[in-house]
């Protein structure tokens, strides 16, 4: 009975021990993917965030060149009219 229970209990062991390694292993190279998976929505967002900046920027230069035309009456010059001055 002990012959062979020993190489039984033997062959266990080793099979937990690398059941355990795989895992660890496993368990490292799943929190790496999601470190850089982290870093990338990190990355999308700050995009996000200028976009969103950029597009109020153009739509508040939209509403002020819709205020001065309607609401003072301003235009843009004829190129006849625009005078470029160099030093």
């Amino acid at each position: 009975m002990r012959t062979i229970l020993f190489p039984l209990l033997l062959v266990a062991v080793i099979a937990s021990g690398m059941g355990v390694a795989y895992a660890k292993h496993s368990s490292r190279k799943l929190f790496i993917e999601l470190q850089a998976l982290e870093a990338e929505r990190d990355s999308m967002n700050v995009e996000w965030g200028q976009l969103q900046l950029e597009q109020s920027t153009h739509t508040t230069h939209g509403k002020v060149e819709f205020a001065a035309r309607k609401r003072l009456g301003m235009k843009i010059p004829d190129p006849q009219q625009i005078v470029i001055l160099r030093r």
